[in-house]
């Protein structure tokens, strides 16, 4: 799952290399197709990855404070997601899901409608990826080939990680859930370690959305 950064929406990968795959180009209405692309190489971490990643948290913290506004003293938010365009990946969307509810305590992610972000599907030679669309809201994009070669469950996990705020650390060890794609193949491990569930539950302590986070 590779890393991009749209002109218009801020897009970020795993960093599973694909390893020389040839696969075809994303289904029509797949997804939001990205307006452009660059060509960072797989566990490249950059200024601009990591710019990308914040972007796409606060795009689905906006979209959270909007429907949470009338309730800003809730212990904990609740962010919706929906996996109607993913119905390949409805199981390990829901074990990566349960996973990081059971890890965190001020963030919980349930599927349902008028949703945060979107799950989609289909085969991109850039892998799999998280993404706004522009517009305060985001969407994860599985890639069929990159969810042989790797673990799908850790794929998904790590890739919902960034809706939680977590950047890539591509040069972490396997039992870093960021760490991607950067410990190989072998690497199954889906589950998040002690530092990122604690920065997940800093990050989203405030509540609805953190101070500095501007309303669209």
């Amino acid at each position: 799952m590779r890393t991009r950064r749209p002109l218009l929406s801020a897009a970020l990968g795993l960093g599973l290399a694909l390893g020389g795959l040839s696969l075809t180009a994303s289904p029509a209405g797949a997804a939001p197709a990205p307006v452009a692309t660059d060509s960072v190489a797989a566990y490249a971490g950059s200024a601009e990855n990591a710019a990308a990643n914040k972007a796409f948290y606060e795009a689905v913290q906006r979209s959270v404070a909007e429907k949470r506004a009338a309730n800003p003293g809730a212990a904990s938010v609740t962010v919706i997601y929906n996996t109607s365009s993913a119905p390949s990946f409805r199981t390990q969307i829901a074990r990566s899901t349960s996973i990081w509810n059971a890890a965190v305590r001020n963030v919980q992610l349930r599927e349902g409608s008028n949703p945060d972000f979107r799950y989609y599907e289909g085969n991109d030679s850039r892998g799999s990826y998280a993404s706004t669309d522009g517009h305060g809201r985001g969407y994860i994009f599985l890639d069929y080939a990159q969810n042989q070669q790797y673990d799908s469950t850790r794929v998904t996990a790590h890739e919902t990680g960034h809706v939680l705020g977590l950047p890539d650390h591509y040069s972490g060890p396997c039992s870093e859930l960021m760490s991607g794609g950067g410990p190989g193949t072998s690497c199954t491990n889906s589950q998040p370690n002690a530092a990122e569930r604690q920065r997940v539950d800093q990050l989203w302590v405030n509540g609805v959305a953190p101070v500095g986070v501007a309303a669209r």
